[in-house]
């Protein structure tokens, strides 16, 4: 009997079914070892001996391991098939240290759970890859240097949970992003839009050109500019065709999904978690009962490659000529250009047959499943396909002075989206015929303001997409990330926007001027690449590594150094603590021994020049527990009046800056 390791339990049944009686399939259910929480600062890692690591079986995997170990002895050979990624390859490499494997053992590889895909590579087995395992080894031992030490310096200093190489930068990401929120300020500008009629028919236009400039995409931020067009317009009560354009407008599909895109597409038009979208996907991925049989039904799930095989595509044109015919076919895929930070180890995340369309397999899959499924196919077949056209017809109706604008478009060839025909959106023709020279009249003019508006909040799919723009994170992270963000409370998700909350700014604060580097964009997608290159021998596993121990241990020490105070009771280390209240105080790292609390300065309230409507008392402007300033009574905790923040208050007096004595 042939033992095959893999790592999920799901791959079990299926690996087995197509290998045959002659191999059993065990699973180790994720990691069986990881660095230890001994030695010098429980790190595990002796940083003295050249990061030399220390590995221990992970607490509850002893029983796993002692099953593996089990059954491997009685084995006439051990093959290796844990995933083919770098979390994958560590997994195998300590399989083979606990087993005592030799070198040259079995390590399968394969991207998708097929009958072909598994013959293929019990047939065509390699090493393990030991470039991978010292890459992996590396990030591991970076991650736990940071994350235990910072953390340790965060909960002794600050009281908050932790830190780390990737959360803390994408924190920094969603922080910065907040701020530039918070120092918006929106600027006033004039809309105009005229009402035009020809044989009986009225139309909305939009403002073109005023004197030859292009006021398409230059907003008017004088009313005295505005009227001035207005009144130009009105001058004859009527406006001539200018300009008619027709024009065929060819959309191609986007690219296959990598992990990131597909992220953000199943968050934005499926409205699911990361979390959520990330278990479906290894579900889809393990396979799903079909009839009688497990069928994996995509490729590898983690993977920042928009690449397709060769074979696949071959495969994939044949379907699309024989189920929608030879004119659908995309004669030739443009060539995709390597992203920036991409490793390109994988394929796209592409189906594995495309005879499982999702309509024909709906009812073997939850509706999360088919719906995911979907979007995954359709992209990937779209590809493959010629592109939708539409014929626009913009016209331009106007005098010597002023013009404006509408448009038209219409369908005339579906292409690709012939497999998304229920998302297809209605045509917007213009509903008349229309010539040069044409005479409109000139029924109104209409004329409102609006302000400009600041960014959006970010949403999961927003950071995911900065993470992978900025080089922060893997395929593998980016979900994790976002999810441990959310547990950690340095982030809530409010409706579907990512909101940083008190804990989140306090530790970016604290980390900013006490460990720069670590929240540094630039430099931590710089050490990022350069993990990546460990694997291809480019870089030395020391030199990486020393290059962000020895300035992050110079930070680390000048920080303990800095202390806050000694508490003057009992002499103890004074600590910054989050209250019930959830705002921050001083108090005794000796509690409950000692419960002394520093008297914290009173908030300075901005007293305005009116009154409440309530109760008679001055309004004032505070600040909340987001770092946002809102407009109370401040008679509170006695009247709770809280003004509409939407009012515009930009007349409002300071009468002057007041303590709070609440």
């Amino acid at each position: 009997m042939k033992v095959v390791i893999v790592e999920s339990p799901n791959k079990c049944r299926t690996i087995e079914k197509y290998l045959g009686s002659d191999y059993k399939v065990i699973s180790t259910k994720g990691h069986v070892r990881d660095l230890a929480i001994s030695g010098k600062n429980g790190l595990g890692v002796d940083c003295e001996n050249d990061f030399k690591p220390t590995y221990t079986i992970i607490k509850g995997k002893k029983k796993i391991v002692e099953e593996i170990k089990n059954i491997s002895k009685s084995a006439d050979e051990v093959i290796l098939a844990t995933d083919p990624d770098r979390e994958g390859e560590a997994i195998a490499w300590h399989l083979s240290e606990i087993l005592k494997l030799k070198k040259d053992n079995k390590r399968l590889e394969f991207h998708e759970i097929t009958r072909d895909s598994i013959i293929n590579a019990i047939n065509n087995p390699r090493f393990i890859d030991l470039k991978l395992v010292a890459s992996q080894e590396v990030r591991r031992i970076v991650d736990r240097i940071i994350g235990f030490r910072l953390s340790n310096v965060l909960q002794k200093m600050k009281n908050l949970k932790s830190a780390g190489r990737v959360q803390s930068a994408t924190l920094r990401l969603i922080i910065d992003h907040e701020k530039k929120i918070s120092d918006f300020k929106p600027i006033k500008y004039w809309i105009i839009n005229s009402i035009l009629k020809k044989d009986n028919k009225e139309i909305k236009t939009d403002l073109y050109k005023y004197k030859s400039k292009n006021y398409s995409d230059v907003k008017i931020e004088s009313e005295e500019l505005a009227n001035e067009i207005i009144k130009e317009t009105k001058k004859n009560k009527v406006l001539k065709v200018l300009d008619v354009k027709k024009k065929i407008k060819t959309i191609n599909s986007k690219t296959p999904f990598i992990t990131s895109t597909l992220q953000q597409d199943a968050i934005t038009k499926l409205n699911m978690s990361a979390s959520k979208i990330s278990y479906i996907l290894q579900e889809l991925y393990e396979g799903i009962k079909i009839k009688d049989e497990i069928v994996g039904l995509i490729t590898y799930i983690r993977t920042d490659s928009q690449n397709l095989s060769s074979s696949y595509i071959e495969d994939a044109k044949k379907y699309i000529a024989k189920k929608y015919g030879d004119e659908y076919v995309k004669k030739e895929e443009k060539k995709i250009k390597k992203r920036e930070f991409a490793q390109n180890a994988h394929e796209a995340i592409r189906p594995i047959n495309n005879n499982y369309d999702p309509e024909s397999i709906k009812k073997f899959l939850t509706n999360d499943q088919y719906k995911l499924y979907k979007l995954i196919y359709n992209r990937t077949l779209g590809y493959l396909m010629v592109g939708k056209k539409e014929e626009i017809t913009s016209v331009i109706i106007g005098n010597e002075n002023v013009s404006y604008k509408i448009y038209g478009s219409k369908l005339i060839y579906c292409g690709f989206e012939i497999l998304n025909k229920e998302d297809l959106k209605k045509d917007k023709e213009l509903g008349f015929d229309v010539n040069i020279n044409d005479v409109f009249n000139v029924v109104d003019v209409q004329l409102k303001y609006d302000f400009t508006k600041p960014p959006s909040h970010l949403t999961e799919a927003s950071v995911i997409k900065l993470m992978e723009e900025k080089g922060i994170g893997r395929p593998s992270t980016y979900s994790k990330i976002v999810t441990l963000l959310q547990e950690r409370l340095y982030v809530i998700k409010d409706k579907n926007s990512i909101i940083p909350t008190d804990n989140g700014l306090e530790v970016i604060k604290f980390l900013k001027s006490k460990f720069p580097d670590i929240v540094n964009i630039d430099f931590t997608a710089k050490l990022e690449s350069d993990l990546d290159k460990v694997d291809e021998s480019k870089k030395s596993r020391i030199d990486t590594i020393n290059k962000i121990y020895i300035p992050f241990v110079k930070e680390l020490n000048d920080a303990l150094q800095e202390k806050i105070g000694l508490c003057p009771i009992c002499n103890s280390q004074l600590i910054r603590v989050r209250g019930k209240n959830g705002k921050f105080f001083t108090g005794c790292s000796n509690f409950p021994k000692c419960k002394y609390v520093k008297k914290e300065p009173k908030e300075k309230l901005i007293l305005l020049d009116r009154k409440c409507p309530k109760c008679n008392e001055f309004l004032v402007k505070r600040m909340n527990k987001k770092g946002k300033f809102f407009i109370g009574c401040s008679g509170f905790p006695k009247c709770h009046y809280i003004e509409n923040t939407n009012k515009n208050n930009s007349s409002d007096k300071i009468k002057k800056e007041i303590k709070n004595n609440e």
